[in-house]
């Protein structure tokens, strides 16, 4: 469509209509457009951010909910007509009830803005359908009639729209709670119905943000007293120096963000340079390093001292690590570009690597909301290959006595352990010292963090030590 956004919903669509059609990513899409809407207040820019991703990641539960309200399969309803559809009915059911009408008109008045009158009434009619299908109430219980709004929170329905959890439960997390099918019956290996609504329910909520404090420049202290004059409310952990933001925010305007206090990380991503601990002085290689939030940890850890090879295969990202560097106040960085395999990776010797691999990002659904539905069965047992294969190029460069953090942001054993284990059955000279595995919501990312020390060992796969991560 050719129509000019100029609102919060005008916003949502066209992101909406770029991804869709032409497979862009939602947030670098949303910055492009706010960037042409100067007066777009916070207020709005922070709705074109919930409409967008909302909509993304509840895909599969607007179909649900959608389908029973049309006399036609939703393939058969025009790709346009149907974005609409999903935004109007992501707000009647995820937003107040205070909402509901603000919610159909405004979606109504989007088919006048994009100049198709003939949508007009159908999309009313629809949506008032789907409105009267909502029940004003909520329960702590899952059910047929009973939508997944929040962990141990669903919104009652005045029909059975959704399967029977009772009967289909893969099926019932996979509609109420917007994942593949297919995923959903693979995590049902592992973990019972309770906690796969858990996982539902937080990779549909927006994550916390958490802020990494740069021990060169910024006092934790300090930047929660600052966020507390802004209303912002920052929840301190001293022993990592993170602070969790109970609130969200446009990050680069908070205080000391240009003073390069703090850089913006996840508590489990972090984790994973404070497992190597990289020392001042040390040469370290960062693998897959771009855009370079891993490797200003190192360069932090490490005083500014020594040097850190941030190695990676796309050069477009790899140039997002000098300014992240600069703002930070590092100067040991050296951005190297290396092909896909790492083949070519610098011949080292290095004191310390950090891989964090290439995944399937399953442990990262709720922040990169695209990720659910690009995913395919076979990509853990594929990517396992040339994550394996990262591995050995990386190991081949540590020195001996020198410690390697293999990491994912993947929750499937075929890039973990599993990877892990091979690595080990063929590099006896590797002993594995801590395997983490992190849980997604407990309380951050999920993920997988292993320290590997290279040194004479006679430990096999079946000997590897396992760590719950400090959280």
């Amino acid at each position: 469509m050719n129509a000019v956004p100029r609102t919060a919903r005008q916003v949502a669509f066209c992101v909406l209509e770029q991804w869709e059609d032409r497979g862009q990513l939602a947030a670098p899409e949303l910055d492009r457009l706010f960037a042409t809407l100067p007066n777009l207040s916070p207020v709005d820019r922070g709705l074109a951010r919930e409409l967008s991703f909302g909509v993304i990641r509840r895909r599969a539960t607007l179909e649900a909910l959608l389908r029973p309200q049309l006399k036609r399969q939703p393939q058969q309803v025009e790709s346009p007509l149907w974005r609409l559809l999903q935004l109007g009915a992501y707000q009647l059911l995820f937003f107040s009830s205070s909402s509901q009408h603000a919610a159909v008109h405004e979606t109504v008045e989007l088919t006048r803005w994009l100049k198709q009158p003939r949508w007009t009434g159908f999309t009313n009619a629809v949506l008032r359908s789907l409105q009267r299908d909502l029940l004003d109430e909520f329960s702590t219980s899952p059910a047929s009639d009973a939508l997944l709004v929040h962990d141990h929170h669903y919104r009652q329905l005045a029909r059975p729209h959704l399967p029977d959890p009772t009967v289909e439960p893969v099926a019932y997390v996979a509609q109420s709670g917007s994942l593949p099918h297919w995923l959903v019956q693979r995590w049902s290996q592992q973990w019972d119905f309770e906690e796969l609504l858990r996982l539902a329910a937080w990779f549909n909520n927006p994550a916390p943000i958490w802020l990494r404090v740069n021990p060169l420049s910024g006092d934790p202290e300090t930047i929660v007293a600052q966020l507390a004059d802004r209303g912002l409310v920052g929840h301190l952990d001293p022993a990592r120096r993170l602070v969790r933001l109970e609130n969200t925010a446009h990050v680069p305007s908070l205080p000391g963000f240009s003073e390069g206090w703090f850089t913006v990380q996840d508590a489990t991503a972090a984790n994973a340079a404070v497992l190597l601990d990289p020392q001042p002085g040390q040469t370290v290689l960062d693998l897959c390093a771009a855009p370079g939030t891993k490797s200003t940890h190192l360069a932090e850890l490490m005083r500014n001292s020594g040097r850190v090879v941030a190695a990676d295969s796309h050069p477009r990202r790899l140039r997002q690590i000098d300014p992240a560097a600069k703002r930070l106040g590092l100067s040991i960085i050296e951005p190297t570009l290396v092909d896909v395999s790492g083949s070519d990776l610098p011949g080292g010797p290095f004191d310390a690597i950090l891989v964090d691999v290439p995944c399937s990002n399953t442990g990262v659904l709720g922040k990169r909301p695209e990720a659910r539905w690009r995913l395919e069965a076979d990509e853990p047992a594929r990517l396992a290959k040339l994550q394996l294969g990262l591995l050995e190029s990386a190991a081949s460069r540590l020195a001996p006595g020198g410690r390697l953090v293999y990491s994912t942001c993947s929750i499937e054993a075929e890039e973990n352990q599993n990877v892990l284990e091979k690595f080990l059955d063929q590099h006896d000279q590797f002993q594995c010292l801590v395997q983490q595995h992190h849980v997604p919501g407990d309380p951050a990312d999920g993920g997988f963090q292993a320290l590997l020390l290279h040194g004479s060992s006679t430990t096999s796969a079946a000997g590897l030590s396992i760590e719950e991560p400090s959280q």
